[in-house]
């Protein structure tokens, strides 16, 4: 399941939300610390980690 990062406008808390795409969607991501729905979400960096070697 993705891992999205967010930080409320409010209170400036940045956190982390497990959920599916779906979930995702809609977009419906409340601060944890404020209960606020002004939330953006963080973009950051993917990378692949495999095991297999070249």
């Amino acid at each position: 399941m993705p891992t999205y990062t967010y930080v409320c406008k409010d209170c400036k808390k940045t956190f982390t939300q497990m959920m599916t795409l779906g979930e995702h969607e809609k977009n419906k991501i409340a601060c944890p610390k404020c209960n606020s729905k002004k939330v953006e979400q963080k973009y950051a960096a993917f990378f692949a980690v495999s095991a297999k070697k070249s």
